[in-house]
């Protein structure tokens, strides 16, 4: 979609996923504790989900807590999940207010009971609202969501429900957490690393990749712009001949 933007017309991609890296650092830099950073990071995706929604995107994605980030300490990860608390059901009003609605995708049979009855609160009251598209990868990890779409498949198939003959792209896509979803047009990832980390491995198999050196506490609205100017001025041929 195009749409006007600071004065310069740019072609707002309608999914943007980011992973939000550089919290630790950030922290480590003013000679705070991480969960210092992590704090900082919540509030960066507050005003992350009010910047791109005004910008002109639809649907937001990021990536929160990966299923390898349990290997961190029991002081950064037990801090993690208390400021995943508190968001959550502070949230419920705030989304709500802004007509948004939120998911949570990812294996939620780690995770402790009351945060998952959190979770349920969230996703029930915002479902629905009709303004931006959030959703939290919370104890996510690509290769699992695709082990658990695999598993699910197998049994339908076992129980005679469908055929091998039957899968198809399609229905793989229909069995992952994101399904209700457009696929990301744009992935971006904060603080100068340059891999996906197991994040949406399916999804992102046509998405544009922006790389930036700035910390996720330090992306702001114009840092959006910068990844959505350079978006615009792709060309996605998905497979096929350019069109310039």
């Amino acid at each position: 979609m195009e749409k006007e933007i600071d004065g310069e017309v740019l072609n707002v991609p309608r999914h943007i996923a980011v992973i939000l890296d550089g919290n630790g650092r950030w922290a480590k830099k003013r000679m705070m504790p991480r969960n210092f950073g992590h704090k900082a990071g919540a509030t960066a995706v507050e005003n992350a989900c009010e910047d791109v929604y005004n910008l002109g995107v639809e649907y937001l994605t990021v990536y929160a807590f990966s299923t390898e980030n349990w290997k961190r300490s029991v002081e950064e990860v037990t801090g993690i999940m208390n400021l995943l608390r508190d968001y959550l059901v502070n949230s419920i009003e705030r989304s709500n207010k802004n007509n948004m609605r939120v998911r949570i995708i990812g294996d939620r049979t780690a995770l402790a009971p009351d945060i998952v009855e959190a979770i349920g609160k969230l996703e029930n009251a915002t479902a629905g609202n009709t303004g931006l598209k959030f959703t939290i990868a919370l104890n996510y990890g690509g290769r699992d969501e695709i082990r658990r779409a695999v598993k699910e498949i197998a049994s339908e198939a076992v129980s005679g429900k469908i055929s091998p003959e039957d899968i198809t792209e399609e229905m793989i896509s229909s069995h992952l957490d994101t399904r209700e979803l457009p696929d990301p047009d744009l992935l971006i990832r904060t603080s100068g690393e340059e891999r996906i980390s197991n994040f949406l491995p399916w999804q992102i198999a046509y998405s544009e990749f922006y790389f930036t050196d700035t910390l996720w506490p330090d992306f702001k609205r114009d840092d959006f712009v910068k990844a959505i100017r350079y978006y615009s001025g792709r060309d996605r041929r998905f497979g096929g001949v350019s069109n310039k």
